[in-house]
């Protein structure tokens, strides 16, 4: 069975790379690791930025804004109840995009106040319209945004790339996450040192002992 996708239908896309999440106080308080660990992930992702780029393959940036008048009732609660205070507000600084920017030709995509890239809703139709089946997920954070975005992305068709390097989990082991990832979505887990990310490899063809395998589980 061949499902090999090539750099011409492999969108590369960046999750919520932006100050609030990756760079000054409001990242550093939150970050329950190394806030370095954080540079180092986005200073990866600019760099499959780039490669993404010259190999012709189209970048989607994914921004969030978090301000209190786009916030759902729940979304609130949420943070009266935790003391949360809102993140990356329209026009701050904390919610422009960091180490990596989209240039004028790439899209931009933007959730009000919630987890999905496919929760703004010109993010699949430009997905269908640019003939684009595989999705590369790098950014912020794995468990959170990049975990809810490859799950429908996944349940919508799309196959699934994960750059492990690229990525950081925030409330769980990155390791756990990833793991999830691959075994509940069919994500591949590489890195940028690991053949070649954007290019999704062929599958084998089906046995039967493997078709009875897939039978048993989710």
């Amino acid at each position: 069975m061949s499902t090999g996708t090539t750099a011409t239908t492999t969108a590369l896309v960046v999750v919520d790379l932006q100050n609030d999440f990756c760079a000054g106080p409001v990242a550093a308080a939150r970050f329950p690791g190394d806030p370095d660990r954080l540079a180092r992930v986005a200073a990866r992702t600019a760099t499959a930025v780039d490669r993404a780029r010259a190999l012709g393959v189209e970048v989607l940036f994914v921004r969030f804004l978090g301000d209190a008048a786009l916030q759902r009732p729940a979304w609130q609660r949420r943070d009266a109840v935790l003391g949360k205070r809102p993140k990356c507000l329209e026009g701050s600084w904390g919610a422009e995009f960091h180490a990596a920017v989209p240039r004028p030709d790439e899209a931009v995509f933007t959730k009000q106040a919630c987890f999905d890239a496919f929760l703004d809703p010109a993010f699949e139709p430009h997905l269908r319209s640019r003939g684009i089946q595989h999705l590369v997920l790098t950014g912020l954070f794995a468990d959170v945004c990049v975990d809810s975005t490859a799950r429908t992305a996944f349940q919508l068709g799309f196959h699934l790339t994960v750059l492990s390097d690229c990525t950081a989990a925030l409330h769980l082991a990155d390791q756990d996450v990833l793991r999830f990832m691959a075994k509940v979505y069919g994500a591949r887990i590489t890195d940028l040192t690991a053949g070649q990310p954007f290019t999704l490899p062929e599958l084998p063809a089906p046995t039967a002992a493997t078709d009875r395998v897939g039978q048993s589980c989710l």
